[in-house]
């Protein structure tokens, strides 16, 4: 059967202590390599809507839900990075022995490397980063970043109670999905579920950057891209350059590290130039 959604055919996998992952698997079962793919902070499988369509049959796609998005069950457990790992990695296992390229937007990016370091690297073919969250940048460990944080995962559960959270979702960058993908956006991601989901991630956000710094995750020789946006979206004039320092600096420490900069883009480049993020997936999943 061929699946009409831009992410493919729905599954829900069950975890060891009964919660569904809700994850979407489009692509050839026998393909060379498996793409799995981790939304950014607050946002479900739907905005991978873009991309998927460009990487057609080349790989296996499989874009999952992470607790509490989508539909996903919710994790009482604090939403500290291993534990946003154990699902990735259990994902992981239910697919099979790869390889994967694991491929992590924003805040997915450190929940992509703490997966990587934890599994054996055999199985990774390698990772793509798009534009992530770098505990090499001052900004994310900040005490301005600790209080936003704090403020944002107290107050958006009850603005997504009055509804104006999901009027946020329809004025986003989530409109360049394709109608499918686009509709899934706004009644996944801007529901009283997704801001819980989201307020809890956000609770743990500056103190886990902060044992990343002093603990970064191990990953070896592993490839390692990081797509950098350049252009400054909105409100981020001033810390863009730093933002882009700290993902250039990471790439340059990595031993088979990349630095791709997405001139297009800002922060959201699966949605700005998903041309070059399935390129650059591609490069990854299907080496010469």
């Amino acid at each position: 059967m061929v699946a009409t959604h831009a992410l493919g055919a729905p599954r829900a996998l069950q975890l060891p202590d009964g919660r569904r992952l809700r994850h979407r698997v489009s692509g050839p079962a026998d393909a060379s390599a498996t793409v799995v793919l981790d939304a950014g902070l607050g946002m479900s499988s739907a905005t991978w809507g873009c991309v998927v369509p460009l990487l057609g049959d080349r790989v296996r796609t499989v874009a999952y839900d992470r607790a509490g998005f989508g539909g996903s069950d919710p994790d009482p457990r604090m939403r500290t990075l291993e534990h946003l790992a154990d699902d990735l990695l259990a994902l992981l296992d239910a697919l099979g022995d790869g390889p994967f390229v694991l491929v992590g937007h924003s805040w997915a990016g450190p929940i992509v490397r703490t997966a990587a370091a934890r599994t054996d690297p055999r199985r990774l073919r390698g990772l793509l980063l798009l534009d992530p969250t770098d505990e090499r940048c001052d900004l994310f460990l900040s005490e301005k970043m600790a209080k936003r944080s704090a403020a944002a995962a107290r107050w958006l559960p009850g603005l997504a109670r009055t509804g104006l959270y999901r009027l946020a979702g329809r004025l986003g960058p989530g409109r360049a999905l394709p109608p499918e993908a686009r509709a899934a956006h706004r009644r996944d991601d801007f529901s009283p579920a997704a801001a819980r989901a989201l307020a809890a991630e956000l609770q743990g956000f500056v103190t886990e950057i902060h044992r990343l710094r002093a603990d970064p995750p191990a990953i070896g020789d592993l490839p390692l891209t990081i797509v950098s946006g350049q252009a400054p979206g909105r409100g981020e004039g001033r810390d863009r350059p730093a933002v882009v320092a700290a993902h250039r600096a990471s790439a340059a420490a990595a031993p088979r590290g990349r630095f791709v900069p997405a001139e297009r883009s800002s922060h959201h480049a699966l949605l700005d130039d998903p041309q070059l993020v399935a390129d650059e997936i591609l490069r990854l999943a299907l080496p010469a």
